[in-house]
C-alpha cells in the first residue's frame, strides 16, 4: 500500500464579477479627508472595515466615524475590524470627532463603534456624549448612530435614546440561520428586540442591514425583511458580503444586480420608508437620503 498522503485541495476564491469594481481613492477631496484623519488620529469604519465605497464617499467629502477605538471585543466572522482587548476609553474623542465634523464642513454626519463589551456600560456614555459634543459645534448637522446592541442592555440604549439622532441604525447583517456563525457573540432576536425597543421608546428612524453571499437562501432574506417590518424598522440597506481577508468568512456567491433589485422590490412592497439594495451598498453608503 502506498505510503503517500493526498493533501486537500482547497477550494480557491470566486473571482469578483464585473459589477463589483471599484474605483482606487483618489482626488483633492479625498486627500483633505485622509489627511484630517490622520492629523486628529481618528477612527473611521471607512478604513478599518475595508468599505469599498471609501473612494467615491470621501471624494464626496463625507465620512463615517468610529468611536470607542479600532479593536473589538467580538470576533465576528465577516469583519474586517481588529478583535482584541480595546485600549482605554479617550474621553476626548467626542470632541475630536465634532471639530472634524465641522473642519469637513459635514452636512449629515454617520458615526458607528466597535463593540466595547469589556466596559460596564458598553461604551454608552461615550456615544451619548459625542452626539452630544456634535450638536454643541455643528447645530445645522443631522446624524445617524449605527449602534452595537450593548447585550440588549435597556438602560444603555436609553442613553442613545436620550440624544435622539435624527436615525438610530443597528445591523442584523445576516439571516436567523447563520447568525451564530456570522455573529459569534450576537443574536438574531436579541437584535430585533434591540430596533423593536428603540422605536417603541420614540426614535423617528430606525434602520438596519444585512448582508448577501454568506450562503443564505431567498426565503431567508425575505423572511428577514418581513422580521425588520415587524418591529416597524424604516430603512433597510442590502449589500454584497466581500471577504475582508483569508481569515474570514468565504464567500458563497456573489448575488446578481437582479438579484439586488428583486429584494428592493420586495422590501418596498413590504413599506420600508428606504431600501439601498445593490452589491456595494454597505450601511451608510448614502446615508443623507434616509432622514427623509
Amino acid at each position: 500500500m502506498s505510503t503517500d498522503t493526498i493533501s486537500p485541495v482547497k477550494e480557491k476564491p470566486k473571482a469578483k464579477p464585473k459589477w463589483l469594481r471599484v474605483k482606487l481613492p483618489t482626488g483633492k477631496k479625498y486627500t483633505e479627508l485622509r489627511s484630517l484623519v490622520d492629523k486628529y488620529d481618528l477612527h473611521t469604519i471607512c478604513t478599518s472595515g475595508s468599505c469599498p465605497n471609501m473612494g467615491e464617499c470621501w471624494s464626496e467629502g463625507t465620512a463615517t466615524f468610529m468611536i470607542l477605538g479600532n479593536v473589538c471585543t467580538r470576533s465576528c466572522g465577516f469583519c474586517g475590524v481588529k478583535t482584541g482587548r480595546p485600549e482605554t476609553v479617550d474621553w476626548d474623542e467626542p470632541e475630536k470627532v465634532a471639530r472634524s465634523i465641522k473642519i469637513m464642513g459635514i452636512k449629515h454626519a454617520v458615526v458607528t463603534s466597535v463593540d466595547r463589551d469589556d466596559l460596564k456600560d458598553m461604551g454608552s456614555i461615550i456615544w451619548a456624549e459625542t452626539v452630544k459634543a456634535i450638536r454643541r459645534m455643528n447645530p445645522e448637522t443631522t446624524l445617524e448612530t449605527l449602534v452595537p446592541d450593548f447585550q440588549g442592555n435597556e438602560r444603555n440604549i436609553d442613553r442613545i435614546v436620550e440624544v435622539m439622532p435624527e436615525v438610530v441604525s443597528h445591523n442584523m447583517e445576516t439571516v436567523k440561520r447563520l447568525t451564530r456563525e456570522v455573529r459569534i457573540q450576537a443574536k438574531y432576536d436579541r437584535s430585533l428586540e434591540v430596533l423593536r425597543y428603540l422605536k417603541q421608546q420614540g426614535v423617528n428612524r430606525t434602520k438596519s442591514g444585512i448582508m448577501l453571499g454568506l450562503g443564505e437562501k431567498e426565503d431567508e432574506v425575505i423572511q428577514t425583511l418581513h422580521d425588520l417590518r415587524s418591529v416597524d424598522v424604516d430603512v433597510v440597506t442590502i449589500g454584497q458580503y466581500l471577504q475582508p481577508s483569508k481569515k474570514h468568512l468565504p464567500v458563497k456567491q456573489f448575488i446578481t444586480p437582479d438579484q439586488f433589485k428583486k429584494y428592493e422590490a420586495i422590501g418596498l412592497d413590504l413599506g420600508f420608508r428606504h431600501v439601498e439594495s445593490s452589491a456595494l451598498v454597505r450601511s451608510s453608503y448614502k446615508a443623507h437620503k434616509h432622514i427623509d
